[in-house]
């Protein structure tokens, strides 16, 4: 006869191998949403071609996608609160295999840009949700490392993007035939997830509210004086290393006279960097502890910056960008893991938060940058970040520090 503790000890191995299991499928949801975020990239100049528009205009295809993208995080958050992460992933996903299959029937340019506005807000119900999904379900000591995996995803998502669109491109596919393949991904993982989630406990959903429910739930966030403190932080990650990163193929451009394909080319290990990040991540959180981590990672931020604008040659940028990745993940992964656990009672609502003021420090940075840049060149432009991001890191180092300090 099995004794009551032996029976526990197999329950809980089984539930935290379903567990294991459901965050590979999350990998695979986010590689996905990934891909959607980047697919077009290779795509334009095949649009541009097809529906005889100019390669500036094709664009609008990427912009919309990414303004209803970033805008309906906060919409996805609070309906993972009411009626279940899981429940409104899976959904998002499958609206997401509708939205990108009625983007490949689209009759004209037009019709295509409105469908990818209802693809990017489909699709901003994914991300946001998996990883407030890890916080109800993964213990915090192993979140960190369980998080990296979804970014392996993620990372990886976005960089067959890129290389997916251009292969469609010059295929007799085309896009209609990267959007389809897409869409049959949705369903699969969608699918999958479905049966595996379901099998899972799921933390109570958030009850009441009334109409004013979902202000009330970002309210609530908010009235937290953590929850501030790690939205301010990534807010001001955004606006001083996403806004000047989308600058630096131009710079390598005219400065070293590079071509702009072999210049996206360098800034584009910046990438592999959160590859190398995830990879290592478990073993990094045990030496370093977050507040050595996010120390670590915005020196490595800022003397990555600092190495752009004063590099006589043009192939160190790309070990640099390698190690400007590396950095963001030690503080972004950081931040994130901290995100999860702002707010358990609202998960959901406080990661869309995180990842609306996310997107939006985004958008300032790169407007704030652009402007730099075009008034007082190269300078401003990475002379900022160098000194913001060292600093940044060490803020949320401290304020790391105060909070294991303060009584519970």
């Amino acid at each position: 006869m099995t004794s009551p503790a032996v029976a526990s000890a197999a329950s809980t191995q089984a539930d935290n191998s379903a567990t294991r299991a459901a965050v590979v499928l999350l990998a695979i949801a986010g590689f996905f949403s990934g891909a959607a975020l980047r697919i077009c990239d290779g795509l334009l100049p095949r649009l541009a071609a097809d529906f005889s528009v100019t390669p500036g205009v094709a664009g609008r295809v990427v912009l919309t996608f990414a303004i209803a993208y970033g805008i309906s995080q906060l919409l996805f958050g609070p309906l993972g609160d009411r009626y279940g992460k899981a429940r409104v992933m899976c959904a998002s996903l499958f609206a997401c295999a509708a939205s990108s299959l009625a983007c490949t029937l689209a009759p004209d340019f037009d019709a295509l840009v409105r469908l990818r506005v209802l693809w990017g807000i489909t699709a901003a119900g994914v991300i946001p949700l998996a990883i407030a999904w890890i916080g109800d379900a993964v213990h915090y000591e192993q979140r960190q490392a369980t998080l990296a995996r979804l970014l392996m995803g993620t990372l990886s998502g976005m960089t067959a993007g890129q290389l997916g669109g251009g292969l469609f491109a010059d295929s007799a596919l085309g896009w209609r035939g990267a959007f389809g393949t897409l869409s049959a991904g949705y369903v699969v993982v969608g699918t999958l997830l479905f049966v595996r989630l379901r099998h899972i406990p799921a933390a109570p959903p958030v009850r009441g509210g009334g109409r004013f429910g979902f202000a009330g739930q970002l309210a609530a966030v908010l009235a937290i004086p953590w929850a501030r403190v790690v939205i301010a932080c990534v807010f001001a990650e955004g606006v001083f290393l996403l806004g000047p990163l989308a600058f630096l193929p131009t710079y390598l451009h005219q400065r070293f006279g590079l071509a702009l394909s072999t210049a996206a080319g360098m800034i584009a290990m910046y990438a592999l960097g959160g590859l190398v990040y995830a990879l290592v991540a478990r073993h990094v959180v045990r030496r370093l502890g977050e507040r050595r981590m996010v120390l670590a990672g915005g020196i490595v931020m800022g003397l990555g910056f600092l190495s752009f604008l004063v590099s006589p040659v043009a192939w160190i940028a790309a070990p640099t960008a390698l190690a400007v990745g590396f950095g963001t993940y030690l503080l972004h992964n950081t931040l994130q893991t901290n995100a999860t656990q702002m707010a358990p009672a609202t998960r959901g609502t406080a990661m869309a938060l995180f990842a609306f003021c996310f997107f939006n420090g985004q958008a300032i940075g790169v407007t704030l940058a652009g402007y730099a840049f075009d008034h007082g060149g190269p300078t401003p432009l990475l002379l900022v970040p160098a000194l913001a991001l060292p600093l940044l890191g060490a803020c949320f180092s401290y304020a790391l520090h105060r909070r294991a300090r303060t009584p519970a």
